[in-house]
């Protein structure tokens, strides 16, 4: 009975430190809130940075920018389109291409910087301007970015204008509605390209 206690005291701390290394590990794994990582089927856009790494083949990896046209230049293949493209896709087509060049090429794609996705806040707010928009982003999260309505702006008249099926969208938000119990005014998300008004 002595012994049998004498061996769970002396395994509890082993235990207990296998546990914290476990936790550690799945912590040092996961990604943080608010690294603005880009959602499983983000579509590239221009001014995206992307890193383009082909294993064991430091000549062809780079880290390169999206252009306006939405191309982007590497070694041997020149000009290959992007935005549009999930990274898997433009992974795809890098190694249908490479195979010209690479024996069984392997090719990661990473975004590192999502700088194509931009929304515009202007008029009666505090910081007028064009902000990132790196994560899911509502309208009240895009008039907190600007810093918040001015002393005499019209804040049940705010506007967000869209482009949309080809043609101008215009989105009414009624601010002063967003604590009504009755018919709360929905704080919608925002898409990249939105423009919001505030008069």
């Amino acid at each position: 009975m002595m012994v049998n206690m004498m061996v769970k005291k002396s395994l509890w701390p082993l235990a207990m430190g296998a546990l914290l290394l476990l936790g550690g590990r799945a912590d040092a794994q996961s990604p943080r809130a608010g690294e603005g990582v880009p959602l499983p089927n983000y579509r590239i856009g221009p001014e995206d940075i992307l890193q383009i790494s082909v294993f064991s083949n430091e000549a062809l990896s780079r880290t390169v920018p999206v252009r306006p046209d939405g191309m982007i230049s590497l070694p041997l293949l020149n000009d290959v389109k992007a935005a549009g493209l999930t990274p898997m896709e433009l992974r795809e087509a890098l190694m249908k291409r490479l195979v010209e060049f690479v024996p069984s090429p392997e090719v990661a794609v990473i975004v590192t910087e999502v700088r194509s996705q931009m929304i515009s806040v202007i008029g009666q707010v505090t910081k007028p301007g064009r902000y990132d928009l790196k994560d899911a982003a509502t309208i009240v999260d895009a008039l907190a970015l600007a810093g918040g309505f001015k002393e005499f702006a019209s804040r049940s008249r705010v506007v967000v204008l869209r482009t949309e099926g080809g043609g101008p969208k215009r989105i009414s938000f009624d601010y002063e509605k967003m604590g009504d119990l009755k018919k709360p005014q929905e704080n919608f998300a925002l898409r990249s390209g939105d423009i919001v008004m505030v008069p």
